[in-house]
């Protein structure tokens, strides 16, 4: 009777996972640390990839955006996927789709079926991320969420850093086709542990057994599909192809565009979308949260992609070794993850936000002082002082995310959430390209302005390297060319530095700016965890 007397709400505010939490926790984080991995691991293969299988380096890159195009599509439609099929289903169907097919792209023999293969893992990884982090969000106690969370972030944030240096070593000393083979001991793992230990809490099995048939909402699957597969060709194509000076991105450009409020319209007045776009409208906690994870994911991947780009192109450092600048400022968040994780539920998550991107700008405001005579262990510093903000950003964002949500839409938050931070990501990548460029181009024709024989110093400059290679044996004809020569190419060095220099002012600026969005978002109970109202 007592069982009875039970009401549907009090049995899922009482559930408890049978296996111990901490134990799901490191489970599902597994295999999340390896599809986010995955997301850089093969950058620093692409030339010995392209050898390897007779392919140009161009279209080699496609290696690379196949796995993003159908990450990205994959992302948004977890949270559906997630609560048709069951969330632990759909959760080991990722897992050993992206093992299988990290297998198969070990394997491919053309780049043609390596890029088939990339876009099955893509769609296997991409309900990963989202999967594990509504786990976490249903297994963990409002109190423990925040160190949930920190222990996902971790993962989310480490991985990205260290795929360059670990995809370049296993390259160098062993073979590009093991950075796939290497995720199949580790999807094995991930399927045995998630079988034994994680199951789905009682909202997610009522909602399963309801015996409603489900409309699938096909126009907005195809709407997402198209805009943000688009958008994503566009963001990892739009620099080398001159964006939109080239038909080719001016036509995906405009079919993102199309496709994206397209989704938005018809998702908005459809009443079983796959993606409840309803939710930014209705909560708007969610809607500056979702913003924030964007603005995390471009100050992550960015700054990720523009440090060791410095370090190899214009200070010679090997791959290996400018992968390593960025470790130290992975054992920074290491440490201080666990302290947000606890603060998160002591403290207004805002605050903690702000402080995060404040000590990120501050961070970066301090890298503007680079220069091409720093050390290696200058170099670390930039990085360590400036991970110190991004730990402090990722779980408050998250626990933030879920304020005013119900249960049953965790797994639509925890996909849209992700989704953000990925595309927030490929958008910071291609605004470094982009800005590099730029800049690069603007501050050398500035400088070239300088090169007039009428100033004292060029003419002294150039007559002192004329003078050293003649002294060498040059002739004077080609010891003048010689010395115009090494002018320019100091002035393409001194431009490219510069570039580097605005860039990171750039993304600082950024970082201040978002610091009063913080306290537009509601105040969450310290302790409630990420469902503090409902």
């Amino acid at each position: 009777m007592a069982s009875a007397a039970t009401s549907p709400a009090q049995e899922q505010a009482q559930w408890r996972p049978n296996h111990n939490k901490w134990l799901i926790a490191i489970t599902v984080t597994m295999a999340t640390f390896m599809e986010v991995l995955d997301t850089s691991i093969a950058n620093v293969a692409l030339p010995h990839i392209a050898g390897n299988l007779s392919a140009g380096q161009d279209e080699s890159t496609w290696v690379l955006t196949s796995y993003l195009v159908s990450n990205a599509i994959v992302l948004p439609i977890s949270g559906w996927l997630a609560t048709v099929f069951g969330r632990k289903r759909f959760y080991m169907t990722c897992v050993a789709l992206f093992g299988i097919s990290s297998f198969l792209c070990g394997l491919a023999p053309s780049l043609g079926l390596l890029v088939f293969f990339r876009v099955l893992q893509g769609i296997g990884g991409g309900g990963l991320a989202p999967s594990e982090q509504a786990i976490l969000a249903d297994t963990f106690p409002p109190r423990q969420r925040g160190m949930a969370f920190a222990l996902y972030g971790f993962a989310v944030v480490l991985a990205p850093a260290i795929g360059p240096t670990l995809g370049g070593f296993i390259t160098d000393n062993f073979n590009w086709r093991w950075i796939f083979f290497i995720n199949i001991p580790v999807a094995i793992v991930s399927l045995f542990l998630t079988h034994r230990l994680v199951e789905d809490p009682p909202w997610l099995k009522v909602e399963k057994t309801k015996g409603v048939k489900r409309r699938v909402d096909f126009m907005g699957l195809g709407f997402i599909a198209v805009g943000l597969g688009s958008l994503q060709v566009v963001l990892d194509k739009g620099q080398r192809d001159d964006w939109f000076g080239s038909h080719f991105i001016v036509t995906f450009a405009t079919l993102a565009v199309i496709g994206i409020v397209g989704a938005v319209i018809w998702e908005y007045f459809e009443p079983e979308p796959i993606v409840d776009v309803r939710l930014f409208f209705k909560n708007r906690t969610f809607a500056i949260a979702s913003f924030m994870m964007f603005m995390l994911g471009l100050a992550l991947y960015g700054s990720t992609v523009l440090i060791p780009q410095l370090l190899q192109t214009l200070m010679g450092y090997s791959a290996s070794t400018a992968g390593m600048v960025l470790s130290p400022g992975g054992v920074v968040v290491l440490l201080l993850m666990p302290v947000v994780g606890i603060a998160v539920g002591k403290l207004d998550a805002r605050y903690l936000i702000a402080f995060g991107f404040a000590a990120s700008a501050t961070g970066l405001f301090y890298m503007t002082g680079l220069n091409l005579n720093m050390s290696f262990g200058v170099a670390v510093r930039y990085r360590a002082v400036y991970s110190v903000g991004l730990a402090f950003l990722f779980v408050p964002i998250n626990t933030m995310s879920y304020v005013g949500i119900p249960r049953e839409k965790n797994n639509q938050v925890s996909g849209m959430t992700n989704l953000f931070r990925n595309i927030g990501g490929s958008v910071g990548i291609s605004l470094v390209e982009t800005l590099l460029a730029q800049r690069s181009q603007f501050h050398q024709d500035r400088l070239i302005g300088n090169f007039s024989n009428y100033s004292g110093q060029f003419r002294s400059t150039v007559q002192g390297l004329v003078s050293t290679l003649v002294g060498r044996g040059t002739s004077p004809a080609d010891a003048m060319q010689q010395a115009y020569g090494q002018m320019f190419g100091i002035v393409q060095q001194q431009a490219n530095v510069l570039a580097y220099i605005d860039t990171i002012w750039f993304f600082a600026i950024v970082c201040a700016v978002m610091v009063p969005f913080a306290f537009l978002m509601k105040k969450n109970r310290p302790g409630a965890g990420p469902v503090g109202a409902h």
